[in-house]
């Protein structure tokens, strides 16, 4: 992952409630163990008609979603199955944030776990949202915790303090303990468990 730093993006709606992770990402899609190439996949059945052209009505296909890296959905994102491949594949199509009222559980610790900060507004804030409209602006600070709207009012959003720093730092949580690879090394050296002289 690369270091979460602040940017700015245009948005692009789906206001949709309820959407699973089957929704986002197929479960045909599954058997890959790559992250590459799995924003082809993402909202297939949504995207695509049966014959595999594209829908022009379907949100993430209009001119306005072009290079927006900041998704604003319904409420309860992210629901079903526990499938890490949902984040991946929304941030290999490109998005960086996700804007809702409300995530699943699983699936918002997968987004900060895989680099894709899902970002909890009220109501109020996601109704200026959906009438701003696709192609609309916004900013995003991770480190100030702050959405940046539209019309320039500033909405602070929630985020645990570890993710916060692994997002930061553009590492997982294996890469964070990697940091201290060398403390840990020297800790072992200095604490190793006694020798058991017990017979089994």
């Amino acid at each position: 992952m690369n270091p979460f730093t602040p940017f700015e993006s245009s948005i692009v709606l789906l206001p949709v409630d309820n959407v699973d992770t089957d929704q986002i990402i197929p479960a045909r899609f599954l058997k890959t163990t790559t992250k590459e190439g799995l924003g082809k996949a993402v909202f297939s059945d949504w995207r695509y008609d049966a014959a595999g052209q594209p829908r022009p009505d379907f949100a993430l296909n209009q001119p306005s979603a072009q290079g927006a890296q900041v998704l604003v959905a319904g409420d309860n994102f992210g629901c079903g199955s526990s499938r890490e491949h949902a984040p991946w594949a929304l941030t290999d199509f490109g998005l960086r944030a996700v804007v809702s009222t409300s995530f699943a559980d699983i699936f918002f610790g997968n987004a900060l776990k895989n680099g894709l900060l899902p970002i909890k507004v009220s109501p109020e804030v996601h109704a200026s949202l959906l009438v701003a409209g696709s192609g609309a602006r916004v900013k995003v600070d991770l480190e100030a915790q702050t959405l940046t709207l539209p019309d320039g009012t500033l909405t602070q959003f929630p985020v645990d303090a570890f993710s916060k720093r692994c997002l930061l730092l553009g590492v997982d949580e294996l890469g964070y303990l990697e940091q201290f690879a060398e403390e840990i090394a020297q800790y072992e050296v200095g604490h190793k468990a006694p020798y058991d002289t017990r017979t089994v």
